[in-house]
């Protein structure tokens, strides 16, 4: 990785020379600045002393804007103009934002989702900006200079388009980012680097909106990201929600045995949005208070004054919960067979995010792994110090001492549509990035001047099963027979996990690329999702591809004999002729209908009985090129 050096190679600015730069975890219910400060990384507070800051937004009247401690207080009050937890949205659309079943009026809009609230439609983007133009300006005052950039740390599974919306709330907020780092790799870093570890350890990192795991091997100072996995838009949010529902069906206010108690409250009018975002704020904090303390107490007065209050014991909480750390630790195990590692091989567990303080998900890692987790370190604080030192390294403050590299994956494969609806992968999941990967193909028809080019990212053997990306076209290809162009395709995805992909035609030079900004990109939902069917529908999924590859076999036969005939048919006789239109209107029938063994055979019957043709066809060609031509000549 290339790192901008303003000093001599190895040596470390003077002081009055040393550039700022900072690390920024924007995280879905807190967020931190940290930077170096004395060759130690430390969290920047606020001027009361406050290090986390609430990741809340409030539009009020007048245009103000109130972020943290202050708009989080209103969120029951103004829940439609207070947004939490906009990371959730990042990149995402209208349906993804409904499922989440917030408070807010969204939009009807084309690409990301936006809210709209008194001071006018925003976008998460915007939102996000709000966040980091505090954290931007708490650590100017603090470190007293410009800063140089900013390495801000996104969730291992955001996919293109939700890092691209990070990058664009940073430009937004006034913050050069000198790179996006993944939150697990930012917290083994801190991790790695205090205490010198070597060796495999499992990053378990469980946020406010987010869950991500990974497993890094630590060898010499290289950081080197070999497994990372993932589960639904999952997180302490979740925690809490579970408890409401909890609580609704105990107050009386959803059936017992309601699945969807939320939406069955809001439906029958027992539940309104102002009471939605009351219960989830103080579900939060009985959920906090259970760190310390069985049991809690889930108390409230609804806006018809009505009042809740019910008694919460851990017992209790865990089994409301079970079902949520039971999908984290299944991504876990799906991650260790990725790295095709045993429970045993591992080194060291390390927790990140508020939301392992949770005293069972520390025991449950703890009896996953048959160790203790780190817990060194503040889990709120780790990703923040991680990215700080990351940010220090990459302005060019380094020592002699400090010398790693950083080296994450991408985490779902990329690649594009061949003839059948196809997947063709280019870059293979849990590829060390940055990297770059090219792949030659060719024309399907005789002629063929251009070619259309589909880029998809997923698991799955069918376009159909996975998420477009983009798609451009390659015009200019001189006409050829079908198979004779040699198109070079090439993939690239920089340390950001950003992608661009180029096309030239070899002969011609003909180029053409497309740099992957989809209007708004996958959810981790989606992209767990796609991971699950992956596994499960391998088999199926395997037959399909075999059978597609058939069909376009078969298409190319039958198109390419039709061609033969139309250019030389009077090399058959009437009755070879009219053989070999019926036997390719029944290959053709077959392919449509018959299974891949089926299509396979007519494929072979139909090579079989053209063959004399296509040798006929050989010899009026070779007869042709040869006619009036020296024997000196064709020797030549």
């Amino acid at each position: 990785m290339a790192l901008l050096q303003i000093s001599e190679p190895g040596m470390s600015p003077e002081p009055h020379q040393r550039r700022l730069a900072i690390g920024i975890d924007l995280g879905t219910t807190n967020s931190l600045v940290a930077a170096v400060r004395s060759s130690i990384a430390e969290v920047i507070a606020d001027d009361h002393g406050r290090e986390l800051l609430p990741s809340v937004v409030r539009y009020v009247d007048g245009g103000k804007v109130i972020v943290g401690a202050a708009a989080f207080a209103q969120a029951a009050a103004d829940p439609a103009n207070t947004i939490m937890s906009a990371k959730r949205l990042m990149g995402r659309g209208l349906a993804d934002a409904r499922r989440e079943r917030l408070p807010y009026a969204f939009v009807e809009a084309e690409g990301m989702v936006r809210i709209r609230t008194r001071a006018g439609e925003r976008s998460p983007v915007e939102v996000s900006a709000e966040i980091l133009k505090v954290l931007r300006e708490r650590a100017e005052e603090a470190l007293g200079g410009e800063l140089v950039g900013a390495v801000i740390t996104v969730p291992a599974y955001f996919d293109d388009a939700q890092r691209q919306a990070t990058k664009d709330a940073a430009r937004l907020a006034g913050l050069d980012v000198l790179r996006l780092l993944n939150e697990p790799t930012a917290a083994a870093v801190a991790y790695g680097l205090d205490h010198g570890a070597e060796g495999i350890y499992v990053v378990y990192d469980l946020g406010g909106g987010t869950f991500d795991v990974s497993i890094l091997r630590l060898s010499k100072g290289v950081f080197e990201v070999i497994a990372t996995g993932g589960d639904s838009a999952l997180g302490g949010d979740d925690f809490d929600r579970h408890i409401v529902e909890w609580a609704l069906r105990e107050a009386g206010m959803a059936p017992a045995a309601s699945s969807h108690p939320i939406d069955e409250a809001l439906a029958s009018g027992a539940l309104v949005s102002n009471d939605l975002r009351a219960m989830l704020v103080e579900a939060r904090r009985a959920k906090e208070a259970l760190t310390h303390e069985s049991p809690a107490t889930f108390a409230l007065q609804l806006s018809d004054a009505t009042r809740v209050r019910l008694p919460l014991s851990s017992e209790r909480f865990e089994a409301v919960t079970r079902d949520l750390l039971d999908r984290t630790l299944t991504a876990t195990r799906r991650a260790l067979r990725d790295a095709r590692l045993r429970v045993d091989e591992v080194k060291g567990v390390v927790l990140v995010g508020g939301a392992t303080r949770m005293p069972q998900v520390r025991r449950a890692v703890g009896e996953l792994f048959g160790r203790e987790p780190f817990t060194d370190l503040d889990p709120d604080k780790v990703v923040a110090l991680g990215a700080a030192l990351q940010a220090n390294l990459l302005a060019g403050n380094r020592s002699e001492t400090e010398d790693w590299l950083l080296l994450d994956v991408i985490p779902l494969s990329l690649g594009l549509e061949t003839m059948g609806g196809l997947v063709e992968r280019i870059i293979p999941r849990n590829s060390t990035l940055p990297i770059a990967r090219a792949q030659e193909f060719t024309t399907f028809r005789d002629g063929q001047t251009a070619i259309a080019i589909h880029v998809v990212q997923g698991e799955r053997e069918l376009v159909s099963d996975c998420r477009s990306l983009a798609r451009f076209e390659l015009r200019g290809i001189a006409p050829m027979a079908a198979g004779a162009a040699r198109i070079l395709v090439t993939f690239q995805v920089d340390a950001d996990g950003l992608l661009s992909v180029s096309a030239c035609e070899q002969s011609s030079g003909v180029k053409a690329s497309v740099v992957v900004k989809p209007s708004y990109g996958l959810s981790d939902e989606e992209i767990a999702s796609m991971l699950q069917s992956s596994f499960t529908s391998a088999e199926a999924d395997m037959k399909a591809r075999a059978h597609r590859e058939q069909q376009v076999e078969a298409d190319r036969l039958v198109e390419a004999t039709y061609a033969a005939l139309a250019a030389d048919g009077d090399l058959l006789s009437e009755t070879e002729r009219t053989a070999a239109e019926a036997l390719l209107i029944k290959t053709k029938e077959i392919r449509e209908r018959g299974d891949t063994a089926a299509i396979r055979h007519a494929i072979e019957a139909l090579a079989a009985a053209t063959e004399d043709f296509a040798a006929r066809r050989m010899d009026r060609s070779i007869a042709a090129a040869l006619t009036g031509r020296r024997i000196d000549e064709v020797d030549h």
